[in-house]
């Protein structure tokens, strides 16, 4: 049994933050049906380096347990199948330009009309009205617009952005956790309803203490590079060989690592006996903390530190944390068979459900890979799918 099986979900996403929403329904156990422009597809299908088997594993990233099928809308044969497929489906997730399908003539009310308890998942860029709705985003451009690059990076340096594209992501999970909260909504009430989401309604919910921050004090926030604003010490410190992040959350853990430092006195120093003495001194006890953990080198650190239970941790390289132990034991990742490369490695679910775990069941899909099997699945002949694909509608 798989929490979502039973559920068919149209998948007209491309690029991230639509193919991971997707990717976690199919994780689930829903079936995913990825639709493609024929001959061109996804364009991270055509993002590397890397490419493995003349596949992208950017793809890869976001396309697991799917199933393709290469079909253009523009054309009135390609709306003829997309209604078809849409009375048989649960779930339309999309991130067309603002009123892309409504000029195909889907727009909501013609899409209830063929499936009335269908949940329409709607991803854009800025939301479907305002001043910027018509403009395409990307994650980056998110990253700088929402404030986030405003409060990442060194104090003195240039805003920088994360080094993965994290807007996408989150906005990913926040859709797919709507789309499940419609479905059940719609399998309550028969009624289907459209779930909007964006990168920036994703980017601005996710400045969380920060954002919470300023509203309550209209006070803008600075850069702290790898240290933390409200706690001391929370950053990343030099050893004698190799940096290391110190993350002391609370009292009890700070006077724990003091004594570990060699110096218990600290615990009791007026200046650094409570987290906002600490951060009202840092600029004294960093260089203090800096000066003792140069000493020795990462690993005797880390060692000590996790022994005593505060938090300590190394800057792995993905090298490092691939082959790190706990990542091996919790199964992070996991191998497939892909039509063309072969044995691939992929991330594995980022969630563990012990009676209904996910499993691959479909490797990335190559671009049409699953054309004829849907289609006749829909009801169509094998004749009307031939020609179709000699006119280029699949």
């Amino acid at each position: 049994m798989r929490p979502l099986a039973g559920i068919t979900v149209l998948d007209c996403t491309r690029v991230l933050a639509g193919p991971y929403c997707t990717m976690v329904l199919g994780d689930l156990g829903a079936d995913v049906i990825k639709l493609e422009q024929p001959g061109r597809g996804d364009e991270t299908r055509a993002w590397g380096p890397p490419f493995v088997g003349g596949e992208s594993p950017y793809f890869w990233a976001a396309n697991r347990n799917k199933r393709s099928l290469t079909l253009d809308l523009s054309r009135a044969e390609g709306r003829t199948i997309f209604a078809r497929l849409v009375a048989s489906s649960h779930v339309l997730v999309d991130n067309f330009k603002v009123g892309t399908l409504e000029r195909w003539g889907f727009d909501d009310a013609a899409l209830w009309r063929i499936q009335p308890s269908l949940v329409h998942t709607a991803i854009t860029a800025y939301g479907t009205a305002g001043s910027k709705a018509q403009q395409p985003g990307y994650d980056f451009l998110l990253q700088a617009e929402s404030g986030w690059m405003s409060i990442t990076g060194e104090p003195a340096g240039q805003p920088m952005k994360v080094g993965i594209a994290l807007v996408d992501v989150l906005t990913g999970l926040f859709a797919a956790n709507a789309t499940q909260a419609a479905l059940r909504v719609a399998e309550q009430t028969g009624r289907g309803q459209r779930a909007d989401c964006s990168l920036l309604r994703s980017a601005v919910a996710a400045l969380v203490n920060v954002g919470s921050g300023y509203l309550a004090t209209a006070a803008a926030p600075q850069r702290w590079g790898n240290a933390h604003a409200a706690i001391v010490p929370y950053q990343l410190f030099p050893t004698r060989d190799q940096p290391i992040v110190l993350a002391v959350g609370n009292d009890a853990q700070w006077r724990r690592c003091c004594t570990l430092l060699g110096h218990g006195e600290w615990a009791d120093d007026p200046r650094f006996a409570t987290n906002p003495q600490r951060v009202a001194h840092r600029d004294t006890l960093v260089p203090l903390l800096q000066q003792q953990l140069e000493t020795r080198p990462a690993t005797e650190w880390l060692a000590v530190f996790q022994a005593a239970q505060v938090p300590a941790a190394p800057v792995n390289t993905l090298p490092q944390i691939f082959a790190d132990a706990q990542v091996q034991h919790e199964q992070l990742w996991t191998e497939a068979m892909h039509s063309s490369a072969g044995i691939i490695k992929l991330l594995g679910a980022p969630f563990v459900l012990n009676d209904t775990p996910a499993e691959v069941r479909y490797s990335p899909p190559l671009l049409g890979q699953h054309t004829d099997e849907v289609l006749l699945a829909a009801g169509f002949g094998q004749h009307a799918i031939q020609r179709w694909r000699e006119l280029g509608v699949v």
